[in-house]
């Protein structure tokens, strides 16, 4: 789907001025990386580009590279607007788009400002990925479900064909979602022990769904340099400013060093069945990140 990729800095734990969005956006593509993702968010801890408006942005400056959600938080959003955005997207970037969608859940203030319920978000979930593909191949959908009421002319421009979908996630519900609706499972925060270990289960749930097995895909955090506790330092940082969490809850889980160092750790992650890696530059210099992850993925290719 996309072996190589980079989260696009539409999050700003670390409080850069200028925010160097657009210019990280175009590394990413002139290092020729197969992908770049954005995290989506309403009101969270950091400064904040909303999803569909960073991918669009991304689209206008890029030709070649998939841009995907890393994941939306698609039950916080009414289903026809959001079709709208993405077919938008496709429109601005032809093939492109791979749609990623997770429960999320893990701040209840943003729902609450969103106007969306937070319990039962991961039926709707459920419910939107079964009717997200007439909303963006140009049908009319008049769907009245247990959680979500839709009723909608066709949406004009639509895509030939839904795009590929990334269900992201670490619990049961997350893998059989994937199984029953995605091509792809997209895991994080989990050691490569750990990722095996769900790849089998994706593999039972994609089973008694009666479809292929969506493709794993890793999701890290990486801090790349030669100065180990100057990376721990600054992979901290950003996960105070971006998630509020300490160090040490996700430090086991977080690659640091050099690129050959981190090269060893990810190839751990390859070995558990990882078909796709998507890494988040875990310090302020995100230009200089992204070259490293470069060097990183030549190492492993």
């Amino acid at each position: 789907m996309a072996p190589w990729g980079v989260m696009l800095p539409n999050f700003n734990p670390f409080g850069l001025d200028p925010w160097p969005y657009l210019d990280v956006v175009r590394a990413v593509e002139d290092h020729n990386f197969d992908a770049g993702w954005v995290g989506d968010h309403l009101a969270f801890h950091p400064p904040i580009i909303e999803a569909t408006a960073a991918l669009a942005a991304a689209a206008a400056v890029t030709d070649r590279m998939k841009l995907g959600f890393a994941v939306l938080l698609g039950a916080m959003r009414e289903p026809v607007w959001l079709a709208k955005a993405l077919t938008s997207i496709d429109q601005l970037a032809p093939g492109r788009l791979i749609v990623g969608m997770g429960a999320g859940g893990e701040h209840p203030p943003e729902w609450r400002a969103a106007g969306a319920e937070l319990a039962g978000r991961g039926a709707r979930l459920d419910e939107l990925l079964s009717i997200l593909p007439d909303l963006l191949t140009g049908h009319a959908v008049n769907h009245n479900g247990p959680h979500l009421a839709v009723e909608t002319p066709a949406l004009n421009p639509s895509m030939s064909a839904a795009p590929p979908t990334v269900i992201g996630g670490r619990s049961d519900a997350a893998l059989r979602r994937a199984a029953r609706f995605a091509d792809g499972w997209l895991g994080v925060w989990v050691s490569s022990e750990g990722f095996a270990r769900s790849i089998d289960r994706l593999s039972e749930f994609a089973e008694q769904a009666g479809r292929a097995r969506p493709e794993p895909m890793m999701l890290a955090f990486a801090a790349i340099g030669d100065d180990e506790a100057g990376c721990a330092r600054d992979a901290a940082q950003l996960y105070r400013g971006q998630y509020n969490l300490p160090y040490e809850q996700v430090e086991r889980w977080t690659l640091t060093g050099s690129v050959a160092q981190v090269a060893d750790r990810l190839a751990d992650y390859q070995a558990a069945g990882a078909q796709s890696i998507a890494i988040i530059p875990a310090r302020p210099d995100l230009l200089g990140q992204v070259e490293r992850i470069a060097q990183v993925r030549e190492l492993l290719s």
